[in-house]
């Protein structure tokens, strides 16, 4: 069953949906989406055997969403992903 939940990052926090258990698999959307553009995804990864969470990346969705245009960097949005892990 899909789960809502935001995840403390310690820099930002990241709205994500989760499903499954198991080896995690993370799916991260490109501009301008969401996690909802994994909604298809989700439960068919979920149901082979792992834990999918689509991540609202930094900026978008319910994510915290940073003024300062340089905590949108490549090393910023990574270590999120990092953080997640």
């Amino acid at each position: 069953m899909l789960e809502m939940r935001a995840i403390d990052t310690g820099a930002v926090s990241l709205r994500c949906a989760v499903e499954g258990e198991g080896p995690l698999a993370i799916m991260v959307h490109g501009f301008p989406e969401s996690w909802y553009s994994w909604r298809h995804q989700i439960p068919v990864i979920a149901a082979a055997g792992y834990r999918a969470v689509a991540l609202d990346m930094r900026g978008y969705g319910r994510s915290s969403r940073p003024l300062n245009s340089d905590e949108y960097s490549l090393d910023k949005t990574s270590a999120d992903v990092l953080a997640v892990l």
